[in-house]
């Protein structure tokens, strides 16, 4: 009878220890950090362009990736105009992978707006999950033109 008692308490304890373990493991609820510096809110895109993209991502413990969107905001009043027959509304969607990093400093030119794509307002949004899987996001109001943007100056290796 005494044996019985004892490995009941050696399990119980068994089954505890698992479940404070296991408890530490999911304790990453801090959604990660988002710096989106460029572009900013209202900048104006050149139509046949790439975008300058520039961004901080940070997380308390690792991230996972991050996304950016650009979908048209066409919507945001009542008179549509169209420049062109040609012309549709530009669509990006991209994710990349930061497994193993806590920080990260995003600088590229990949996102290129075609020729055809027609003039006016988008949201430009970025996504970032961390490696737990909590997930946050910012937008960025920003005008596609066929007249093109201001010229930023920034310091910056270019990787061509």
């Amino acid at each position: 009878m005494k044996s019985i008692n004892l490995y009941s308490i050696i399990g119980l304890a068994a089954i505890l220890s698992l479940c404070f373990v296991s408890c530490e493991k999911e304790s990453d609820t801090t959604k990660p950090v988002i710096n989106l510096i460029e572009p900013e809110d209202g900048d104006i895109l050149q139509i046949g362009s790439d975008v300058h993209f520039d961004l901080e991502l940070s997380d308390d413990v690792m991230l996972g990736s991050y996304k950016v969107e650009i979908h048209s905001n066409f919507d945001n009043h009542g008179h549509a105009t169209k420049a062109d027959d040609a012309a549709v509304a530009f669509f990006f969607e991209r994710s990349w992978d930061l497994s193993g990093k806590k920080n990260a400093d995003i600088h590229h030119h990949e996102i290129v707006i075609p020729e055809n794509s027609a003039p006016g307002n988008y949201h430009l949004m970025v996504y970032c999950t961390d490696a737990a899987g909590n997930e946050t996001h910012v937008v960025c109001n920003v005008v596609l033109s066929h007249e093109g943007g201001e010229d930023h100056d920034h310091e910056h290796e270019h990787d061509e």
